[in-house]
């Protein structure tokens, strides 16, 4: 990282044995302290800080760089809450934006009862013809076994995905409670 270069003006410090020195440029034996530095005139115009060690200008380099995340942060965060505001400007846009999103997860569940309802009918079949081979159930054709194992397997499946259509819309109610809780705040008239 470039330093700015030195100021033109008379340097002034007091050094590590209390003597106070004077120079035209900056005091090599006063890296370590404060120097001010004055004009023509007698006045002092600026203060150099001590050099840093090559740890403390990580370490400061490192604060910095925290520092400016987290004002990245913030500031992200505040144009969150206000795109949110925005897109809700009042609680009933919020519900309507809910109910869109639980009756899109209900439609889906719906057809998927409806197919699990038609592999319930087709295993009824299924099993009113392997009742023929009751008494030796390995005797049935392979094309049948084969159909029941796909059956099962298809009704294994319709159960899995409604179970996640269910978790999907605990999911949906959770992120609108969430931001039902941000909204009432950014709409509550400020103090």
């Amino acid at each position: 990282m470039a330093q700015n270069p030195p100021e033109a003006g008379i340097y002034s410090c007091t050094d590590a044995q209390g003597r106070r020195l004077t120079a035209d440029r900056p005091i090599v034996a006063c890296l370590d302290r404060e120097q001010r530095v004055y004009g023509r005139s007698g006045v002092e115009r600026a203060r150099v800080g001590p050099s840093l060690t090559d740890a403390e200008r990580e370490a400061q380099a490192l604060q910095r760089r925290q520092q400016l995340q987290a004002e990245q942060r913030a500031r992200d965060e505040l144009r969150r809450q206000r795109a949110l505001a925005y897109r809700y400007p009042d609680q009933a846009a919020h519900d309507a934006e809910r109910a869109a999103a639980i009756a899109q997860i209900d439609d889906l569940a719906a057809l998927a009862q409806r197919r699990a309802q038609d592999l319930r009918a087709e295993r009824r079949k299924l099993d009113s013809e392997m009742e023929f081979y009751a008494r030796d159930p390995a005797r049935a054709p392979a094309a049948l076994r084969r159909q029941l194992a796909l059956n099962d397997e298809s009704q294994a499946e319709q159960a899995r995905y409604l179970a996640a259509q269910e978790q999907e819309k605990r999911r949906i109610h959770q992120r609108f409670d969430a931001e039902l809780a941000q909204l009432r705040q950014l709409w509550a008239p400020a103090p």
